[in-house]
């Protein structure tokens, strides 16, 4: 069985934080099973691999026989494995049940989302027969929410001019605004109040959109 690397895309821990200060959170006292998402936000290899050698397996068994394939397969474990790093990255992941029930049930539902997208009548769907876990399933529904969130804040980040997009990605990836202002050959005070300014902009468009409400209530 050949499965994809885990690839974590390269935005800082500030970047997630200001995604979701638009949005609420709760917090509860964590499963033991946190070292696994701990390993994720920190991108530790020993964590990733232990993931797709312990974890893994029984998603692909499930996709291929509910009318998928090993490549299908590994591209819905990576769509998760990357929503997973982001959700770790920005704090708003602590388990509250087994990291198999939730990674699978997480996996499977993203898989029955996409068949029914294709709307694909001759697909037939094999439910094995398990006990319901409702914390794996609260938990699932959380992490659907955040990536949600995190789409919402992608979408009004990619509308923002590309000096906003430069003066913020730098902001959020460079130790201090003074470094900012001179990586882009510009006066200290020019890149704060740009800074501001753009803040304010995706700040005002977030909360205008109209799921921002829906989401935040969620």
């Amino acid at each position: 069985m050949k499965l994809l690397p885990y690839k974590s895309k390269n935005i800082s821990h500030s970047f997630f934080t200001l995604a979701n200060n638009f949005f609420a959170m709760t917090t509860t006292k964590p499963h033991p099973d946190q070292s696994f998402i701990e390993g994720l936000a920190t991108n530790n290899s020993a964590i990733i691999q232990s993931i797709y050698k312990i974890f893994v397996p029984k998603v692909v068994s499930y996709i291929r026989n509910n009318s998928g394939d090993e490549d299908q397969a590994q591209d819905v474990v990576q769509e998760v494995m990357i929503v997973l790093f982001n959700q770790a990255k920005a704090n708003r992941l602590q388990l509250t049940c087994p990291f198999d029930a939730y990674f699978f049930l997480l996996c499977k539902r993203k898989w029955l989302n996409q068949l029914k997208k294709t709307a694909n009548k001759g697909v037939t769907i094999k439910e094995e027969e398990t006990s319901s876990n409702e914390p794996a399933t609260d938990m699932v529904a959380e992490t659907e929410l955040f990536e949600e969130k995190q789409q919402l804040f992608d979408a009004m980040f990619q509308k923002l001019g590309e000096k906003c997009q430069e003066v913020l990605k730098l902001s959020f990836t460079t130790k201090s605004m003074e470094e900012v202002a001179e990586k882009l050959n510009v006066t200290y005070g020019y890149v704060r109040k740009k800074k501001s300014l753009c803040i304010g902009q995706l700040t005002q468009w977030i909360q205008e959109n109209s799921r921002f409400k829906s989401l935040k209530l969620s």
